[in-house]
């Protein structure tokens, strides 16, 4: 009896002193300085082994140019910058510690205990702007308290989240409505067609750029993101390499940029949206005439600005007669009667015009507002019935997809070929068919590749400075 209470007694020691740990941890105030108070948290969380904090010079513009073009130049500087022993690699502006803009993370776990940290001393850095994970072995809470983390976080737009497979692949948590993210990567993360479609609803208004390479979305997978495609207008640059699509889903995918019809559900949206759209036109212009009638009519004050005026020139009269017929005895005092008018012209600037003309812009704000709510690809002008169905004109922003290293052949390029001739000048820039199931050198590859070299922006802006100095020297 007497050892078990002995052991009782421990047992509320210990959890005892790990709570006032917790506690006076959760209390302290971070500086702004990652290197100082990264390992102080560490300690105050009672972590055995804190990692370093390293800084790593800035990527010359040469590997930022790649960013853009392989997929495997980040994964690339993650194993440049690898130790035997878990550091965090930071990059700062200046060489000022209180200035980090970039923090990786690479090759050992981060679990609940270091999420924490990380939720103390990331939302401190108010520069920084990209969080670089890499094998971090996450699961679903760490998952969550990254997200509320990267919330915090004022300039924070940049997340790289590679090689941590979640089961599930609950990913898309990160791509709520408040998500500031403009740049995800989610590259080598086993994400298959139910992770795509939950990704695919999840796209949020602010996310420009969207990598998720080698993983396993599949045909399906690729349908679904082809759906969201269909009214996304924001996405800029998608990548699907390495993702065992066929040519069932990249036709899914070409027939998103090419004229498309409309299922029965967009159309009852659409529907929908021109209804709201023409009463709230209709609502304005009520408005709108309300206030201008409302502006013609006398106002009270300006009705109390009159009597004032009528009454003036009544005094006027009566400093003519004696003091003795006039009813009050008394002669009034100009000055009184000057500062009565000045008040009165100033309950008028109050009451009367300028306060109509402050509603009535106040008025057409909020009403414009309202009708540009409504403004979705489904009201695009462009949009026309055609034997008898809805023709919409097509997905003219995503400007970037890789679809290279997947099991495409000449079929699927035929059916990009057909949207892009119907895109124009517009749309798509740039498209990676690289490594897939067609000879590199067929007609309709070729024929392609000649037609996005001609959209190219950079090929364009060449050949016409090429055209202005050749008419300069004619």
């Amino acid at each position: 009896m007497k050892k078990r209470m002995e052991k009782v007694n421990k047992d509320k020691v210990h959890y005892g002193v790990e709570e006032e740990l917790l506690q006076t941890a959760d209390d302290y105030q971070c500086s702004g300085h990652l290197d100082v108070d990264f390992p102080e948290l560490c300690a105050l969380f009672g972590l055995k082994e804190i990692p370093d904090v390293r800084p790593v010079t800035a990527a010359s513009p040469t590997e930022r140019a790649l960013d853009s073009n392989r997929e495997q130049s980040i994964a690339d500087r993650c194993m440049k910058a690898w130790s035997p022993k878990p550091c965090l690699h930071i990059e700062t502006e200046n060489e000022d510690s209180r200035s980090v803009k970039r923090v990786r993370i690479s090759g050992w776990r981060v679990n609940e205990v270091m999420a924490r940290v990380l939720s103390k001393t990331l939302p401190s850095l108010i520069n920084l702007r990209s969080l670089e994970m890499w094998q971090v072995g996450l699961t679903d809470s760490v998952l969550a308290s990254l997200k509320d983390t990267v919330c915090l976080c004022s300039k924070l737009r940049r997340v790289i989240l590679d090689g941590t497979p979640i089961p599930g692949s609950p990913y898309h948590i990160l791509l709520g409505e408040d998500s500031m993210i403009t740049h995800l990567s989610l590259r080598h993360n086993r994400i298959g067609e139910e992770g795509a479609r939950l990704i695919g609803l999840a796209l949020s208004k602010n996310l420009l750029s969207l990598n998720l390479a080698f993983n396993a979305v599949g045909d399906v997978g690729a349908m679904y993101l082809a759906q969201t495609l269909r009214l996304n207008r924001n996405l800029l640059y998608l990548s699907l390499a390495n993702n065992h699509i066929s040519d069932v889903g990249a036709a899914h995918l070409a027939q998103v940029f090419g004229p498309f019809a409309l299922t029965h559900e967009e159309i009852v949206e659409r529907r929908r949206l021109l209804k709201r759209k023409d009463r709230l036109s209709a609502q304005l212009i009520s408005e709108v005439s309300k206030c201008e009638s409302a502006l013609s009519i006398p106002s009270s004050s300006s009705l109390e600005y009159i009597k004032s005026a009528k009454k003036k020139d009544s005094s006027k009269k009566d400093e003519k007669t004696p003091i003795s017929q006039t009813t009050t005895g008394k002669k009034e005092d100009p000055k009184v009667d000057k500062k009565r008018t000045s008040d009165t012209k100033m309950t008028q600037g109050r009451g009367g015009k300028s306060d109509g003309k402050d509603k009535l812009v106040s008025m057409k704000e909020q009403e414009t507002e309202e009708v540009a709510e409504t403004q979705s690809p489904l009201l695009n002008p462009a949009i026309q019935n055609i034997g008898g169905r809805v023709i919409h004109p097509g997905n003219t922003t995503l400007l970037s997809l890789n679809l290279s290293g997947n099991k495409l052949t000449q079929k699927s390029l035929q059916s990009f070929l057909s949207s892009v001739e119907c895109q124009g000048q517009s749309g798509l820039q740039y498209i990676s068919l690289n490594r897939n199931c067609f000879p590199p050198d067929c007609e309709v590859f070729l024929k392609l590749q000649e037609m996005m070299s001609l959209k190219d922006p950079l090929n364009r802006t060449n050949s016409a400075q090429v055209e202005a100095e050749q008419g300069k020297a004619s």
